[in-house]
């Protein structure tokens, strides 16, 4: 029981009304005499898009599907947000002493200064700081924000990102540089099992998007979002452009899709993210030549998948069918998806230091294994 006199001292219920209704009448006479700039804060305190977002958004989306880019995701992100940012006045960005590398600021971005207004902080290498001022705006409200910095690091800030979960904050996480593919700087740059990790947060959405169309709605969605944070796990090596037809264009904001339908009698799926997505194709193409019908399912968003329908993610990954997953991470995550019987080429051990395909090549994360992979799942299943 609290004593009263502790209670009467904590006690603001009251003084609380009088001061709020204080400022409702003057924002009452503010709103009479600025309908409109009333109407944009209450919007953007209520976290709500600008109505020209969604059509913003979509033409966006037709561009970057007709220009078909090979780039790096981290720079497919940058050109994402340098095409939203107008429609999102609240936007505010900001890196940990990484902005040339995560390239997080677009040219209508002002550094934050003192003295002078600006939407773009420039945190240097705090990132704990960086991601738990950011939850505190998101909190605050009327600001969208996102900062950035290597994937890696994020265990720095990992305690920071939990609680934007756990307090249902929408505030955004750019993570680039995400697997062994950042190359030459070693182990203790290299990811492995952060991407996962990320995952297992309750509440965190994390896209690992394969090419710039698939970047480009994980950016969406992650704006879209109003009750969970986002991580956008990016790669530094350009990524080949995917094609697809519109309605598997549509079909990427459900966090799953077939990008590469079997033809014929479907013999087995292969899973994949990322960067290892064209990997998977090249798989793909050769079990084709051996008479092996195989789908191709992209799966940036693990978070968005599973919160689809049952009818539709069986439609997806059919009961039955053999699976075969890939990513350049640890592979323990993927056992939900492929089971006990289906395979998982990964990294269960530290990264090396080495360029990006000679560590492809040393770990094993190969077209040739995802082959060698379904077709041991396949003859596993005949004998069984």
């Amino acid at each position: 029981m609290v004593p009263d006199e502790i209670k009467s001292a904590w006690d603001a219920r009251e003084h609380g009304r009088v001061r709020e209704g204080q400022w409702r009448q003057v924002f009452d006479s503010y709103s009479n005499d600025f309908p409109d700039q009333a109407g944009e804060l209450i919007r953007r305190m209520s976290g709500e898009l600008s109505p020209d977002f969604m059509v913003t958004a979509h033409i966006e989306l037709h561009t970057v599907n007709e220009r078909r880019e090979t780039l790096a995701s981290r720079k497919s992100s940058q050109n994402a947000i340098q095409a939203l940012a107008p429609e999102l006045p609240e936007l505010l960005g900001g890196s940990a002493d990484l902005t040339g590398s995560n390239l997080t600021k677009w040219d209508g971005a002002v550094s934050v200064l003192d003295g002078n207004r600006g939407n773009y902080v420039h945190y240097g290498v705090r990132e704990f700081g960086m991601a738990a001022i950011a939850n505190g705006i998101s909190v605050h409200g009327g600001f969208r924000p996102f900062v950035g910095t290597f994937l890696m690091f994020s265990e720095y800030a990992r305690n920071a990102l939990r609680m934007a979960a756990l307090m249902k904050l929408n505030t955004i996480f750019v993570l680039t540089h995400d697997s062994i593919g950042l190359g030459e700087d070693g182990p203790t740059h290299q990811p492995i099992e952060q991407t996962s990790t990320l995952r297992m947060i309750p509440n965190m959405d994390v896209w690992r998007p394969c090419d710039s169309v698939e970047k480009f709605i994980a950016w969406k969605v992650a704006l879209k979002h109003n009750s969970n944070p986002t991580c956008l796990i990016l790669s530094r090596q350009a990524l080949p452009f995917q094609s697809r037809d519109d309605e598997q264009v549509e079909a990427v904001e459900r966090g799953g899709y077939i990008l590469r339908k079997e033809l014929g009698a479907l013999d087995v799926v292969l899973i994949a993210t990322g960067s290892e997505v064209a990997l998977a194709l090249l798989a793909l193409e050769r079990l084709k030549v051996d008479g092996i019908n195989a789908r191709l399912v992209s799966l940036p968003s693990c978070f968005v998948f599973d919160q689809q329908d049952r009818e539709y993610v069986l439609e997806v990954l059919p009961h039955g069918v053999p699976r075969v997953a890939v990513e350049a991470g640890v592979t323990c995550y993927w056992r939900k998806y492929v089971g006990l019987h289906g395979a998982v080429i990964g990294i269960d051990s530290f990264g090396e230091s080495g360029s990006p395909a000679d560590l492809y090549e040393h770990f094993g994360v190969t077209a040739e294994r995802v082959v060698t992979a379904a077709k041991d799942v396949l003859r596993k299943r005949v004998l069984t």
